[in-house]
């Protein structure tokens, strides 16, 4: 069957639900009545807004046309369990084909989110797979091995566990029918949307040397007038607060697998004067966007009068002797380990142009416990900016400049963001103030409730939970 387009959007709850709700059970059948009715319009109709967004109602209908042509109607759906997301896994019985069909809803009911991939290839791999990890500590690889053993052949995981001033690494790798160990820490890998959190440390860092403030609009670094002249500020770029959609409405990527390579200045210049329209007015509310955080980028260069690779490096990389991180995939030799899609194909790297500041970074785990450890010192005040409260999403999740973060009981934060390309998915969780954490980097595309939940599950084994 030829790849399938996956629509995937970011859920922040990690609870568990081990019984299908009706409320999954209504949203699944009605998906399958409206689906076998070619019904696409009314599929649409369920979407959360941010689904909308990220999946317009075009590319809605275009995705399940493919997939009919592909697979057939829908014949049955069979509940299997909750992932950690989370999102409801059904065995669903296609006329040509078996899948793994997963649904997410938000708190109002709609769809936010649903990825489909093939069932039965997926339950062969489980099932064969064998455990060579013996060399690791046994809870550390019998938790790495429960989350690794159905991926793809060549699937590598980069784990760093940070606990006590000690960083200790655990990579594995699949080889054929066997997860074994691999020492990867020193590899490069697409960190994704982890990126996001750099971006906003560079903006702290601007801050935190008088040459910005967080209220300062950017508008002013612009030779044009925005849309309806609309204000955006630094602090509602970084978090998720300033109404812009998941991505921009005149990205039309001419090559699906490196999607924002030709999204240049003219491209976001033509969008901020004529395209851009706000979508939490009157108020501000929290919606994920990484036409925000790639604006917040290139807004940082243009203010310093430079681009923003080049205050990345300086404000950044340098700073935190991350030498092995970079902007760019060319000449990284062997050690760029490639990426794949579910199936285990190599796929293109990606490349930014103007939104680099969303997704662009390819660093190792090596590195990354160098920027996570610097979080643990009390007297770096940028740092500590960036994880700071800048706004409630709903209860105890929250989010500074970049950072999400989960308070509890203990007042003991959980600070945690993944991120995700075309080949690669990645994930950090941080307990600063027991200075632990956990990085998990991957060459597998959309794994990512899978590498999510390990490093919550190491991260508390760490804890003694």
């Amino acid at each position: 069957m030829k790849r399938i387009f996956v629509a995937i959007i970011l859920i922040f709850t990690t609870s568990l639900v081990f019984a299908q709700t009706e409320n999954y059970k209504v949203a699944s059948a009605n998906f399958q009545k409206d689906y076998n009715a070619n019904k696409y319009d009314e599929v649409f109709t369920h979407f959360s807004q941010e689904m909308k967004n990220a999946l317009p109602l075009e590319k809605t209908k275009a995705f399940l046309i493919n997939l009919k042509s592909q697979a057939g109607n829908i014949v049955s759906m069979e509940f299997v369990n909750f992932q950690q997301k989370p999102y409801a896994l059904y065995k669903t019985k296609f006329e040509k084909s078996v899948m793994a069909f997963n649904i997410s809803l938000n708190d109002q009911n709609q769809i936010s989110g649903f990825f489909i991939k093939p069932y039965e290839k997926m339950q062969l791999s489980e099932n064969k797979t064998r455990n060579s990890l013996g060399s690791y500590p046994k809870e550390i690889g019998e938790l790495i091995f429960t989350k690794s053993k159905d991926l793809p052949i060549n699937a590598q995981l980069s784990i760093a566990m940070i606990q006590n001033g000690i960083t200790n690494y655990y990579g594995i790798i699949k080889i054929s029918d066997t997860i074994k160990p691999a020492q990867n820490q020193s590899n490069f890998f697409e960190i994704g949307s982890i990126t996001k959190v750099f971006t906003s440390t560079v903006l702290a860092s601007l801050v935190e040397s008088k040459r910005l403030k967080l209220t300062d609009v950017i508008n002013s670094y612009y030779p044009f007038a925005f849309k309806d002249s609309m204000k955006l500020t630094f602090e509602s770029l970084a978090n998720h607060t300033s109404g812009l959609p998941r991505l921009p409405e005149n990205l039309n990527p001419a090559n699906d697998q490196n999607p924002y390579k030709f999204y240049d200045k003219n491209k976001i210049e033509e969008y901020l004067k004529s395209v851009v329209k706000l979508e939490n007015k009157p108020s501000p509310s929290y919606s994920y966007s990484n036409l925000g955080a790639g604006l917040l980028g290139y807004s940082l260069g243009l203010s310093q009068k430079t681009n923003f690779q080049n205050l990345l490096q300086k404000k950044v990389f340098d700073k935190y002797k991350m030498t092995n991180s970079f902007t760019s995939s060319k000449k990284l030799g062997n050690r760029l380990v490639k990426g794949l899609n579910n199936n285990g194909e190599i796929i293109s790297n990606w490349d930014f142009d103007v939104l680099f500041g969303a997704g662009g970074i390819l660093s190792t785990t090596e590195d990354l416990a160098k920027f996570a450890n610097a979080q643990f010192n009390p007297k770096n005040k940028e740092l500590e900016m960036t994880r700071t409260t800048t706004f409630v999403i709903k209860g105890d999740t929250k989010i500074g400049l970049g950072w999400h973060k989960q308070e509890s009981t203990n007042g003991n934060e959980l600070f945690w963001h993944n991120g995700g390309t075309g080949g690669y998915s990645s994930s950090i969780v941080m307990k600063v103030k027991e200075k632990k954490a956990v990085i998990i980097l991957s060459n597998v595309f959309d794994i990512n409730d899978k590498i999510d939940a390990l490093s919550y599950d190491l991260i508390n084994l760490m804890s003694g939970k």
